[in-house]
Parts: C-alpha cells; structure tokens; sequence
C-alpha cells in the first residue's frame, strides 16, 4: 500500500498478503485479527519481561507483520470500515506499550541499566508522538502518507528494530535508539509542517 513503510513494502506484505487471501474465505472478519494482534503484543510483551527475550523479539516482528493482514483481509472481502481504521490504530497502541514495556522490565531486571525505566518511558512517548504527528499532519495538510514527510521510523521500521535488539539482549539501548529516531522523525515532519504553512 502507499502509505506502507520500507520494512512493510518488502517484507511484511509478502507475508501478510497470501495470509489474508487464505484467511478470506473463512468466517474469520478483519477485526477479529486486529484483536487477535493485540494479544499476541501483549504475550510478546510478558515474554520478554520473562526473560524469553529471543521468543519475544521474534514475536514482536511477527505482530508486525500480522498487522497487515487486518487490512488486506478488508479490502478483499469488502468489509473495510472506519470502525475497523479506528479499533486498529487504538490497538496498535496498546500493542506498541505492551512490547515497549516487556522491554523496559527486561533492560531493568536482566540487563541492570540505570535509569531504563525512564528510557522506556521516553521510547514509548516517542513512538505514541510518531502516530499522533502523522494523524495531525494528515488532517492539517490534507496529504497521503506516501507523500515523503513521514520519515523513517514508521511503526514497521520501529518494529523490525525493536525485534533484532530485543533477540540480541540488547533491550536498553535498542529503547534508546527508538527515542531518537522517533524525535528526529517527529523533529522533521513539525520543521516541514512549518515550511508549509509559510508557503
């Protein structure tokens, strides 16, 4: 789709898309697999918090990908809907605190970092902003997300990263580099928003 990040393009929608052609002949609805999404976040979550770090990245990527399938499922069955729009971007967010948390208890308990409670705080703030600024920027400019001002930590960017650093370990400072790529990418759509409301 033209609003799909890089990771989404070329690898997520390889798999999401024949999942949804099996899934459409089902009585399985597109709202039944973004509820379904969302719990698998929250197990990706409890599993990293359990230590199973490896399961859990794993599992964070596999939420990824599954969360394209909602969409596809719609739109060949018909069935698309704001409501369905709307339950999944809520969902996403709870999925995204779900997993960020999971990460945050491992960098605390399992990797003794100082102060990576507030690091996971930072990290799941920027990557909630990340989705707000899209939202807001959309609905002021009127633009389509492939338009270029979305930068390149979308949720599937952010997602692919937060499954390697959790799969290697290393949860503190794959929160650190989410914040900041989510700041430079909300730093960069408020700067173009900016230009073009003086253009």
């Amino acid at each position: 789709m033209a609003y799909d990040g890089i990771v989404s393009r070329h690898l997520n929608r390889r798999l999401s898309g024949p999942l949804a052609a099996a899934l459409a002949p089902t009585p399985v609805t597109p709202n039944m697999v973004t509820l379904f999404t969302l719990v698998m976040a929250f197990v990706a979550g409890a599993l990293i918090a359990a230590s199973a770090n490896i399961a859990g990245g794993v599992l964070i990527q596999a939420v990824s990908v599954i969360d394209g399938v909602d969409g596809d499922l719609a739109r060949r069955t018909g069935r698309a809907s704001r409501f369905g729009e709307i339950l999944d971007a809520v969902t996403d967010r709870y999925a995204d605190a779900a997993m960020i948390a999971g990460m945050t208890i491992f960098a605390v308990r399992f990797e003794g970092h100082a102060h990576a409670e507030f690091v996971g705080v930072i990290a799941l703030a920027g990557s909630l902003t990340v989705s707000y600024s899209r939202a807001r920027i959309e609905g002021a400019l009127r633009m389509a997300p492939s338009d270029g001002v979305f930068g390149l930590a979308s949720r599937d960017v952010r997602s692919l990263v937060a499954a390697i650093g959790t799969v290697l370990g290393q949860c503190y400072w794959t929160l650190a580099v989410l914040f900041i790529a989510s700041a430079l990418t909300v730093a960069w759509r408020l700067a173009f928003l900016g230009l073009r409301r003086r253009a």
